[in-house]
This record gives C-alpha cells, structure tokens and sequence, in this order.
C-alpha cells in the first residue's frame, strides 16, 4: 500500500461528511446516500462525484490495510464494556 498522508485522509471524511471515529458499514452507507445523491444521471456537478468516488475509495483502502491492535489499552478504547480479564489464558 502507498503510503497516506493523514491530510488527505481527513479530507476524505470532509467530502464524505464523515466524522473521524466510523466503521466499515457506516462509510459504504455514506457513499451509498451521496452516490444517489449526486449520481451524474440526477446531478449536473460531474466533480462532486468524482470527490466522492476519490475520498471512498481511499478511506476504503485505508480500512482495508488498517494494522489492529489488540493491546489492553486498545481495547477499552474501542470497547469500554469489554475485557479480556479470565477469558483468555497466556
């Protein structure tokens, strides 16, 4: 994967109106609502979908060859209400 420089990430969220915390789901149902919306056969303004498909395809890229983290910390982040405490043995 190419190396993404974190502006161009935010600035995908910007043209998506994405706020910067999202899941999988939540982007294709975004691009899903502004393709309809902005879809060349509905809309005159060629760019803004072009925009779109541009900021779609790199957050999608982004998520696809995101690394995971699996430490302690990460976890309750993401998961407050999880734990791993007596589930799993080291």
């Amino acid at each position: 994967m190419d190396k993404i420089e974190e502006n161009a990430l935010y600035k995908a969220l910007e043209v998506l109106d994405l706020p910067p915390f999202i899941t999988k789901d939540e982007l294709k149902n975004r691009y899903r609502e502004l393709a309809k919306k902005y879809h060349p056969d509905i809309s005159e303004d060629v760019k803004k979908m072009s925009e779109i498909n541009e900021a779609y395809d790199l957050l999608m890229n982004y998520i696809e060859n995101f690394r995971y983290s699996f430490d302690n910390d990460e976890i309750s982040k993401q998961m407050p209400d999880f734990t791993l405490n007596g589930k799993f043995r080291v």
